[in-house]
């Protein structure tokens, strides 16, 4: 089940550069859609276009109330 407020989307992935990702998800603690996610964010903003996360914009209005 998708995550509310989130865009589901297929992608095709190389099996080895997916099973790297798997081993990075978890040796960091995260599911593979978390570090696929981290690791978008991490390459838009090494090229100077960082992306807020909607979450963090809903924590920050609950956490300033």
């Amino acid at each position: 089940m998708a995550s509310p407020g989130k865009k589901p989307f297929l992608l095709r992935v190389d099996p080895d550069l997916w099973a790297e990702i798997e081993r990075l998800a978890a040796a960091e603690l995260r599911s593979v859609n978390a570090q696929v996610e981290y690791l978008l964010r991490e390459a838009l903003q090494s090229r100077g276009r960082p992306v807020k996360s909607r979450i963090a914009t809903i924590e920050h209005k609950r956490d300033r109330k």
